[in-house]
This record gives structure tokens, sequence and C-alpha cells, in this order.
């Protein structure tokens, strides 16, 4: 009691601040069990997915493949993408292009509502261009399906032969 009276609570405060502190750490964590089941194949499907995106040229749906709150570090851009419009505006220019991209490597692990794609990929555009770049994709289940919460691409930083 000593305590509260030395922050300045009352004993009421106290309790309503320990139950909104319970109730918003239970909204933040999924409910016991409720890990929805993911296979390898199926997260390596949403590069596939993404990738098709690509394909349409259009970077709204591009853009869907990304959680609201979703964070790009692209390869062809200094600037951290951490709003939808920011992403928006960075596929816009990079649609342009013509990129489609091919894995070269990966690694997936797949944890409670998240997953990770860890590897290299290897970029071709319509100018004939390859892009050699390490990838990561952190996806995670948002409102009944699997949506990029991070996305990071490099080029790569050593010369690569070409296949």
């Amino acid at each position: 009691m000593n305590a509260l009276r030395t922050l300045g609570l009352s004993a009421t405060t106290a309790a309503i601040l320990v139950i909104s502190s319970s109730a918003f750490a239970q909204a933040q964590a999924p409910a016991a069990g409720s890990c929805v089941p993911a296979t390898r194949p199926q997260i390596a499907a949403l590069f596939d997915r993404w990738n098709d995106s690509l394909r349409s040229l259009d970077a709204d749906k591009v853009v869907a493949n990304y959680a609201a709150d979703g964070v790009l570090l692209a390869t062809v851009s200094n600037k951290p993408r951490t709003t939808p419009a920011e992403i928006h505006d960075y596929f816009v220019k990079f649609l342009k292009s013509g990129p489609q991209g091919t894995i070269d490597q990966r690694v997936i692990k797949i944890g409670c509502n998240v997953a990770q794609d860890v590897g290299t990929y290897t970029f071709r555009f319509k100018d004939g261009q390859r892009v050699h770049a390490r990838y990561t994709y952190v996806y995670e289940w948002v409102n009944g399906q699997w949506l990029i919460a991070h996305h990071h691409s490099s080029a790569m930083p050593e010369a690569v032969a070409q296949k």
C-alpha cells in the first residue's frame, strides 16, 4: 500500500491498471492452441503469389500481399517503406521495369502464426538485366490470410556467376 501511495495511485486505480494490462496482453497474443497450421510448400507458395502480383504490373495487387503495418526494405531504394502508401509508391516505379523473380536458394522456418522465407533470388527485367539479391520475407497470419510483415531485399555484395 505504501508503494501505491508513493506512486500516487489509489488501490482502485492500481487494480484497473492490472486488469487493463492483462486484457491488453491477452488481446495481443493468440489464444492457446490457435496456431494456424502451415507447411513449407504453403509458405513457399506465398513467394509465387507475390511474384504473380508483380507479373500483373498492378501496384495495388502487389501491396495486397503486405500487412497494413508491413515494412519493405527494398533492393533499389534507400528509404524504408513502412506504410501501404509508401510500399505502393515503390512498386509503381519498380513495376515499370517488368521484374520477375526466381528463387535460387531458400530456408523456410515456421512458428505460431508467423513464418520466415529467407534466401537468395534472381530478378530478370524486361531490358534483359539480372539482379542477384538476398531476401527475407516474414509472414504473419492476419484476418485469415498470410501477409508480409517484413520484406528485406539487398543486392549481393559479391559477383555471382550467371546461370
